[in-house]
C-alpha cells in the first residue's frame, strides 16, 4: 500500500541527503589521509636509504639521536597542538601547509625505526595495523550506539597515558612503556571507531564549497590519519622484532 504521509517522504529525503554529504566527506577525509600517509612513507624511506640524511638526524658514531633529532622527535607533537588549538584562527592553506608539514615530521620520525626493527615485522605490523583499523573504523561508521561518553573517556585515557610516557621519556624504563604499549593500543582501536561516528555526523552537518568544509576535511584527515600512527606503533612496540 502505497505511504502517503508526507513526513515520511521528508524524512527519507533527508536520510538520502545526510548519507550522500557524509560518505562524500568521509571519501575526501581518507584521501588526504593517505596523501599524508604516502608522504610519511617517502620522506621515511629517503632519510632511511640516505645515510647522510640519517645522520642529521642519528649520530653514526654514537648512535643516539642528535639534537636536530631531539627536535624532530618532538616536533609532531608541535605540530599537533597549533592544528588542534589554531584550527579557528588560521586559512586553508596556512592549515594546508601544517598538514603536510606534520606528514614529513612524522616521515622523519619514523625513519629511526628501521634502525631497531627488522623490515619484515615493520611491515608485518604496518598491515595488521590497517587492518585492525579498517575494522573499526567500519564498526564506527555502521554502529546505532552513541560512543560519545566512551570516546570522551578514552581521549582523557590517552591524555593520561601520553603524560606518563613522556615521562617515562627520561626515566627509560622499559617495563613501563611495553605496558603503555598495550594501553595506547587499547585506546587507539576505541578511538578509532568514536572518530569514524563523529565524522559522520560532521559530514552530514556541513556545506560543501566553503573554507571551513575544506578545513574540515584536513582536520578528518589529521585526526584519522594521527590514531592510525599512534596504534601502529603502539602495536610495532609489543609485536616488532629488533634487529
Amino acid at each position: 500500500m502505497e505511504n502517503q504521509n508526507p513526513d515520511y517522504a521528508y524524512q527519507n529525503v533527508v536520510q538520502i541527503e545526510e548519507s550522500s554529504l557524509s560518505k562524500r566527506y568521509l571519501a575526501n577525509v581518507f584521501i588526504w589521509m593517505f596523501v599524508a600517509l604516502g608522504i610519511s612513507a617517502f620522506v621515511a624511506f629517503a632519510f632511511y636509504s640516505s645515510a647522510s640524511l640519517l645522520s642529521i638526524i642519528v649520530d653514526p658514531n654514537l648512535h643516539r639521536l642528535t639534537g636536530l633529532g631531539k627536535i624532530a622527535i618532538f616536533a609532531p607533537i608541535i605540530f599537533s597542538f597549533v592544528i588542534s588549538f589554531g584550527f579557528n584562527r588560521i586559512s586553508y592553506p596556512t592549515l594546508l601547509g601544517l598538514f603536510i608539514a606534520y606528514a614529513v615530521a612524522i616521515g622523519v620520525s619514523l625513519s629511526i625505526i628501521g634502525l631497531i626493527y627488522t623490515a619484515g615485522s615493520i611491515f608485518g605490523v604496518f598491515l595488521s595495523s590497517a587492518l585492525v583499523f579498517g575494522i573499526m573504523a567500519i564498526a564506527g561508521y555502521t554502529t546505532t550506539m552513541d560512543l560519545t561518553k566512551f570516546g570522551s573517556i578514552l581521549i582523557v585515557l590517552f591524555f593520561g597515558a601520553f603524560i606518563v610516557s613522556a615521562v617515562n621519556y627520561f626515566l627509560g624504563s622499559a617495563q613501563i612503556q611495553y605496558i603503555l604499549s598495550f594501553i595506547f593500543v587499547a585506546i587507539m582501536v576505541g578511538l578509532t571507531a568514536y572518530y569514524m561516528q563523529a565524522l559522520k555526523r560532521i559530514g552530514a552537518g556541513i556545506e560543501y564549497g566553503s573554507q571551513d568544509s575544506k578545513k574540515l576535511v584536513l582536520i578528518g584527515a589529521y585526526v584519522l590519519y594521527t590514531t592510525f600512527i599512534n596504534l601502529f606503533m603502539s602495536m610495532l612496540s609489543i609485536f616488532g622484532n629488533k634487529k
